[in-house]
């Protein structure tokens, strides 16, 4: 008989880029979303750079040999190329072994989430005992400078994270939602196979509230994002507490998607969540979609916020519309 396995994370990291944006301190935007500097991908470097560069900070901190990995699970929503994966190519730069499986998977803001419950499974599965996720984005890369909706907001980075086979309990329970129905809220309309790039999508126009961008830039309707996660997230955090029969007492951290602090503020007096155990890390560095959980993880691990033992919350949510909810021992 098989013995009882659990799966950890056993190691985490992040990488920002070297070009610094700030957002102006005495803009009255700046201090709502509470972003006053964000990092931004060079011209000539891309997701998978600052993937590489994340995984191999880690490996060098932790004392991690890629030899021992046995997948690798890589979410962006910034590709090179429409093929090959990703992944495949990051197996090769890492120097991971060709026994490894390698897999992207497109996800935003809840794709940290989702890839802890990836790995999960695959490791308590028994299909492998060491698995490298790796979110990374640059979606700077889709933004017009004019559009002060999102421009603002979004800073580059990537970060890794290592989860392995553990005989004490770590990752628990997720839960997972989806709304198609919000996809045009939070979307870059061109470039893709329905709408190639031409020169047509690359005409810019200004919206009622004087943001420009093109078909190729990224959209965002603030408002609608906003109302989505003030309906959906908190009837969603209440549902998973109830179905694994807990309270918001029983966690020592909660980390939401760290999208901007007006919205995170908001979530929290909803959900009459404490101050105290409640992170906020997005100052320095901005909503950086899929890595804003895990660079905020690490963050509060650097300051002392969370020590080995603590049962976290962790709560993504955004583009799709897509949300998830998970719980670990960390």
């Amino acid at each position: 008989m098989r013995l009882l396995v659990y799966s950890k994370i056993s190691a985490i990291d992040y990488y920002l880029p070297q070009k610094v944006e700030l957002n102006d301190p005495d803009d009255k935007l700046t201090a709502k979303i509470g972003i006053f500097e964000k990092h931004i991908a060079a011209e000539d470097e891309f997701a998978s750079d600052l993937a590489i560069k994340a995984a191999e900070k880690l490996f060098a901190r932790n004392n991690i040999n890629p030899g021992e990995i046995d997948y690798i699970l890589y979410c962006s929503q910034s590709p090179e190329y429409y093929l090959p994966s990703t992944a495949c190519i990051l197996q090769d730069k890492l120097s991971i072994p060709k026994t490894a499986g390698a897999l992207d998977f497109n996800l935003g803001c809840s794709g940290f989430v989702y890839g802890l419950s990836l790995a999960k499974g695959l490791i308590e599965s028994g299909q492998v005992k060491k698995v490298l996720l790796i979110t990374s984005d640059t979606y700077s890369k889709y933004i017009n400078n004019r559009d002060r909706s999102v421009k603002l907001l979004f800073g580059d980075a990537a970060a890794a994270t290592i989860i392995e086979a553990s005989e004490i309990p770590g990752l628990e329970n997720f839960s997972f939602g989806t709304d198609g129905k919000g996809a045009q809220n939070l979307i870059v309309p061109a470039g893709g196979i329905r709408q190639p790039l031409s020169c047509d999508q690359y005409q810019e126009a200004e919206d009622q509230y004087g943001n420009i961008r093109s078909n190729a830039n990224l959209y965002m309707n603030g408002p609608e994002i906003f109302n989505f996660t003030l309906r959906e997230i908190p009837k969603s955090i209440d549902n998973f507490l109830e179905t694994n029969q807990k309270s918001m007492v029983d966690f020592d951290r909660v980390i939401f998607h760290q999208a901007n602090e007006y919205m995170l503020t908001h979530l929290r007096k909803k959900m009459r969540i404490s101050e105290e155990k409640f992170s906020i890390q997005l100052r320095n560095c901005g909503n950086t979609v899929s890595s804003s959980i895990p660079i905020a993880l690490k963050m509060d691990l650097d300051e002392r916020c969370i020590k080995r033992g603590d049962h976290l919350l962790i709560v993504g949510f955004g583009v799709g519309y897509s949300w998830a909810v998970g719980s670990l021992i960390y």
